[in-house]
């Protein structure tokens, strides 16, 4: 690999050199003080991502308990759905879920859900966003559970979590939300939106490596699980007993939980209302150096929904979408890594990621390199005022 190999993909993302080196000391017991110390410095950081996440630094949340989990974020988001509508082995009879679908990972929690509840999906094309008036139309007093995902990363469209926490808080539903790729990035406001249940994953806007994820339970929450009724190893009452102790029920990924802990301490440190403007500005980078340089964003925003403050999604020019590949190898030979689009998306969008600790010269980077690809395949793009706008952008 290049010694300036850049990986703008949306997670997993780049890490830090203390990162890295934290994941390489002497290996310990997870059952021994030593991890019992890393379990609490990554709770404790967490804490603060989880409930400071706004651009004033003030608290929205005081009452929950962060939990880590050895497994990706879709584990994270099983595992709330499962304790709290879950029916396994006979125990629970599952419960109604309203599940807001607008993008893949949308689509996943409908398919976590389809599982143990009966589901009631609010759907928009992907992209575009989500009709408000049929989410209020579809949650009810029978509504358990109402599943959205905030950043949608297949797609690069930010979710109205306020105006459907409201709803789901008129109907005493409990509200479940994939704050994947904005938790640690933007801001998040757990109370104010009504959230119950927040997850995200350790290789998003944590800068963490792949294979960890969180959850921010609220006491509310806490109260209506039922961990008999969900997966073993996904029982939450005893992930909650267990993290009183600085431990998980089971084997800890000791080197994962070590880098972690360096990464949400290192948020910490930047503090979040830095690092939040930090990501506002260089998305703004990236979506103006493109449109500058000729090209259309590929979500549709409304008075409900704004673009993306993490990551990018780009629509691949009708000339080059039958030579997406000759594109994304000539991204690739300089040594840039960046992701295409999902399912059927593939082949029509682009999507680049500024999640972590990018630096401003290498999202101006980012910009140059997709410009050169672009004009190497015989896309007519104007480069220099693509990398113009992203640079003022920065300043």
């Amino acid at each position: 690999m290049r010694e300036d190999f850049l990986l703008l993909n949306p997670g997993p993302v780049p890490v830090t050199r203390e990162v890295r080196e934290a994941m390489s000391e002497p290996m310990v017991s997870h059952r021994s003080a030593e991890f019992e110390s890393v379990y609490e410095r990554a709770q404790t950081a967490l804490d603060y991502v989880f409930t400071q996440s706004t651009l004033d630094g003030s608290s929205t949340a005081s009452d929950g308990t962060s939990l880590v989990f050895n497994g990706t974020a879709t584990m994270a988001m099983e595992a709330a759905v499962a304790n709290l509508v879950g029916c396994l082995g006979g125990r629970g009879d599952g419960g109604n879920v309203v599940a807001l679908v607008n993008g893949k990972f949308g689509r996943r929690f409908k398919r976590i859900a389809d599982r143990y509840a009966s589901v009631d999906a609010v759907e928009a094309k992907w992209g575009q966003s989500l009709d408000l008036d049929a989410v209020a139309e579809a949650v009810d007093d029978d509504t358990d559970v109402v599943t959205m995902v905030h950043n949608e990363t297949s797609t690069g469209l930010l979710n109205p979590v306020e105006e459907v926490g409201e709803i789901a808080e008129e109907h005493d539903a409990t509200f479940v939300v994939d704050g994947v790729t904005s938790i640690g990035g933007d801001e998040f406001r757990i109370d104010d939106w009504n959230v119950d249940v927040a997850v995200t994953d350790a290789q998003k806007c944590l800068a963490a490596p792949p294979g960890t994820s969180a959850m921010y339970a609220t006491e509310r929450a806490q109260e209506q699980f039922d961990g008999d009724a969900a997966p073993f190893y996904e029982d939450l009452d005893w992930h909650l007993r267990k993290a009183e102790s600085h431990q998980t029920p089971f084997t800890s990924a000791v080197p994962l939980f070590r880098g972690l802990a360096v990464a949400v301490e290192d948020i910490h440190e930047e503090g979040m209302p830095t690092r939040i403007e930090r990501h506002r500005r260089q998305s703004r980078a990236f979506r103006e150096g493109f449109s500058a340089m000729g090209l259309d964003l590929f979500a549709e925003r409304n008075d409900a929904s704004e673009y993306s403050n993490t990551l990018t999604a780009v629509a691949l020019p009708t000339d080059v979408r039958g030579e997406s590949d000759a594109f994304f190898d000539a991204v690739e030979d300089r040594g840039v890594s960046i992701s295409g689009g999902q399912a059927h998306l593939g082949g029509e969008i682009f999507r680049v990621s500024n999640m972590g600790g990018l630096s401003a010269e290498q999202i101006l980077r980012g910009v140059r390199t997709v410009g050169e690809a672009f004009e190497e395949v015989g896309a007519d793009v104007d480069r220099e005022a693509g990398i113009e706008a992203a640079r003022e952008e920065l300043r």
